[in-house]
């Protein structure tokens, strides 16, 4: 099953599609398993970033005046 799906498939894809075959098995086991085989589906990318905020925009007034100064560095 793991390779018909062109080794793309994680433990929850693989369980659901065990499931429709038949084979009544528990997720958990599902992953167990994968993992004894070294098996790891493929992660979806991020999402590119389309927003960049400019350093130079203007920011909101500080309306609670809060004037931190850290004694130290953590």
């Amino acid at each position: 099953m793991y390779e018909e799906n062109y080794h793309v498939y994680g433990a929850r894809k693989m369980w659901k599609e065990m499931g429709r075959a038949g084979h009544q098995v528990a997720r958990c086991t599902v992953e167990r398993l994968m993992r004894a085989e070294r098996l790891k589906g493929v992660q979806r990318a991020k999402s590119p970033r389309t927003t960049r905020p400019k350093a130079e925009t203007e920011r909101p007034a500080d309306l609670v005046e809060r004037k931190f100064v850290a004694e130290r560095p953590n």
